[in-house]
């Protein structure tokens, strides 16, 4: 018999090979399934995390989490100081998110400490997501060239997606999550996954029980995970080999990495499921034996036992202490700096034990919180090297401090949406056994705003718009305070949209409010400087006597439009006013050949000539 030739089991191993590479090239030429790039383009050279990008994790979750949606450079411009924030739900500042997540906090913290540096800070906190996410990201954050990493996370580990507990979870081993996690990237992948979703639907047609539940309450799946159980030590090892990987990754790249302590509720929040387990005591009793030494004032002891407690706990959405433990090490071993997240707020907490003073449910801070998070990382960022200590102002952090929270881009819809995000997150499970389907009924929407906030967290109303509709509505009530807000809360998350600076501009200086249209002038001429927003830059520093600053601002109108006589005669009433005659005669002269009749100019051209004693 002839023997095969070896040409033949090539190309029968190619087939197979060959018809992959073809079908993913189809389902690539006809767009098929979602695009799970790292990146998209938001508007023109700026990139965001692309929102769909939830959809390599979550696949048993409906409405996958996205994150705060912040743009960059795509190309990075020189003088640039870029900080990517990782983490899940409190990393993302839920539920005051986009605007009061830490990371809003440090960019205003950076700009007035070193002014003469641009900084952005991006976000890419999604909420239920863990390590396995933050490890997937990390090679294509490298490829952004950042100058810092910022991570807070760990509390998700168990219930995060492809944790241990996790109702996404596809197993416990991270040769095969992190196959997976490579294998989304392709079209093809999708396609099986698809039909295999397609097909179990069909044999599972039943509404979920879980339809209409928080996100919270859906993606736990281990409901039960004692202290140093199997699935506990799993969680723990997760943790630590994938944190360990990141900082490895990092660290090779020379990318410098701050991380933080994870802080949560200890004192005013009982355990959710208290088990017996050999060997431990349950967690309810603990819980209460600490209340006991509290009101004792042992406080010491106290703390220990709200820690013992939270531990215990067999419901593991608050990371237990072994996690901060690995943090500690961790950071040592790459000599990474500590941000001590839970230290910090506990000393600033009754009894030096974190409750609802910080806290606005089991683990997510109160907007003060996050701003004191914002805070601490800012202060540690500050001393670093890579930073030019010689540009910084003379304020010290408390005066920083005290000027970002006074300017916080934060307005009363987001406020509100916050309120009815944290009502909705506690009237569901774990909070309360039996969610109360009518919560939102007894609610009366006092105003516009009222309305808004419920349309965006009930009816997935989207965001954008209903900041428009806001700004739109205090307008025509003449309310100039929440107008500005408004949009300086639209401009600080699209930073790309110079029509929101232009506009709010405009509307307030129809309506004489010069002070607040000069934060909307001044950011729009740091970017691209034009003869308008110099022009009346001018024109308020001249009003408010900052007669230096008055007339650099006239003067650069000039330099893009030298025939423009009002800006030629507050030019001269500026270097009147200075005591500069000649400058201000030279000027008015200007004035009067461009229009001989502006008013005042001729009666000012004669003060000055008297002034002078030399008329021209």
């Amino acid at each position: 018999m002839k023997k095969t030739p070896k040409w033949f089991y090539i190309v029968l191993l190619l087939i197979p090979f060959g018809f992959t590479v073809l079908l993913e090239t189809g389902l690539r030429i006809f767009s098929y399934g979602k695009n799970l790039d790292q990146w998209t383009e938001i508007s023109e050279g700026k990139l965001i995390l692309n929102p769909d990008i939830g959809a390599r994790y979550f696949t048993s979750t409906k409405n996958y989490p996205h994150s705060n949606h912040d743009s960059f450079d795509k190309t990075k411009k020189a003088n640039t100081f870029r900080i990517f924030v990782l983490g899940g739900s409190s990393a993302a500042g839920f539920p005051f998110s986009p605007g009061g997540a830490f990371s809003r906090y440090i960019k205003d913290y950076m700009e007035i400490k070193y002014p003469a540096k641009t900084f952005e800070v991006i976000n890419l906190g999604i909420t239920a997501i863990n390590t396995y996410t933050i490890n997937d990201l990390a090679p294509g954050i490298i490829k952004q060239h950042p100058d810092l990493i910022i991570i807070y996370a760990g509390h998700n580990e168990y219930y995060g997606a492809l944790g241990v507990g996790s109702l996404e979870s596809i197993g416990n081993s991270p040769l095969l999550i992190n196959t997976y996690l490579y294998l989304n990237r392709f079209k093809t992948f999708q396609l099986v996954k698809n039909f295999l979703k397609y097909t179990a639907g069909l044999l599972n047609s039943g509404e979920s029980s879980a339809a209409g539940a928080t996100l919270m309450a859906r993606m736990a799946e281990e409901k039960s995970i004692p202290l140093n159980s199997e699935i506990y030590l799993k969680g723990a090892e997760q943790f630590r080999n994938n944190l360990d990987n990141i900082f490895s990754e990092f660290n090779e790249n020379g990318i410098p990495v701050v991380i933080g302590t994870l802080t949560s509720n200890l004192k005013d929040l009982p355990p959710f499921i208290s088990v017996s387990t050999e060997g431990y005591p349950e967690a309810e009793k603990v819980f209460n034996r600490a209340n006991d030494e509290l009101r004792d004032n042992n406080i010491h002891e106290a703390d220990s036992l709200f820690r013992l407690a939270k531990d215990l706990d067999a419901l593991k959405f608050r990371a237990p202490e072994i996690f901060n433990d690995i943090i500690k090490e961790l950071s040592y071993k790459y000599k990474y700096p500590l941000a001590n997240i839970d230290s910090i707020f506990n000393a600033y907490s009754d009894n030096i034990i974190v409750g609802n003073n910080l806290m606005i449910d089991h683990l997510h801070p109160t907007l003060e919180g996050y701003q004191l998070m914002g805070k601490i990382f800012s202060e540690l960022i500050s001393g670093f090297d890579i930073l030019n200590q010689n540009q910084t102002v003379t304020l010290t952090s408390e005066e920083i401090d005290g000027i970002v929270k006074s300017n916080f881009a934060f307005s009363k819809l987001d406020s509100t949406v916050s309120y009815y995000t944290i009502l909705n997150l506690l009237n569901d499970w774990p909070f309360v056994d039996k969610k109360n389907t009518g919560l939102f009924e007894g609610i009366t929407f006092k105003n516009k705003i009222d309305s808004l906030a419920y349309k965006i967290v009930k009816e997935n109303y989207n965001w954008e718009t209903a900041h428009h509709e806001a700004y739109k509505w205090y307008l025509s009530k003449g309310d100039i305070n929440n107008f500005s807000m408004e949009l300086k809360v639209l401009y600080k998350q699209y930073p790309f949209r110079y029509d929101y600076l232009d506009y709010a501009a405009a509307e307030l200086l129809k309506l004489k409010a010069y002070g607040k249209a000069e934060y909307f002038l001044y950011e729009k001429y740091k970017i691209e400087p034009d003869e308008f927003s110099a022009k009346w830059l001018g024109n308020i520093n001249l009003f408010n006597n900052n007669f230096s600053e008055a007339v650099n601002y006239l003067k650069a109108s000039l330099k893009l439009n030298g025939n423009d006589a009002q800006t030629l005669f507050n030019l001269s009433v500026a270097y009147l006013r200075m005591g500069s005659y000649d400058s201000a005669l030279t000027t008015i002269i200007k004035c009067l050949k461009l229009n001989p009749n502006y008013a005042n100019a001729k009666t000012m051209k004669i003060q000055l000539e008297g002034l002078l004693k030399k008329p021209r």
